[in-house]
């Protein structure tokens, strides 16, 4: 099966959150998909993981490492879909993105971010809980 993850999902397996556990058996087996954005939202999560002091930059180098050995297939967004999603939901395109990839996918959601899996609730997306 297809699994549209999100950044907060890939978080919390990255840097150990109690969630950790529960993903990594939701996603087990099944291909796991997200828009081409989600290093770059890597990136900027570790970034204000340092602005609070949360990550050194050795914990953040073995994270990028654990990222990198999460298999994910990046796909394309359709940038006039994410823009109607964007305005629709009241929501930033970096996370219309994921709505986006779900419905051209039909595919569920993983996220733990609870605005992200009410707006894809709002529009019949499939969520899965963790």
């Amino acid at each position: 099966m297809d699994v549209i993850i999100d950044t907060s999902a890939l978080i919390a397996v990255i840097v150990g959150e109690p969630e950790r556990d529960r993903i990594i058996e939701i996603t087990s087996g099944n291909t796991l998909i997200g828009p081409g954005s989600i290093p770059w939202e890597i990136g900027n999560a570790f970034s204000a993981m340092f602005k609070h002091n949360r990550l050194t930059l050795k914990e953040a180098k073995k994270g990028l490492a654990i990222f990198q050995s999460i298999p994910l297939r990046y796909v394309e967004a359709d940038f006039y879909n994410v823009l109607k999603l964007s305005k629709n939901a009241k929501m930033y395109a970096y996370d219309a993105y994921f709505l986006d990839c779900a419905m051209r996918h039909k595919a569920p959601i993983l996220t733990l971010d609870r605005s992200l899996k009410t707006a894809a609730q709002n529009i019949k997306i499939e969520t899965l809980e963790v």
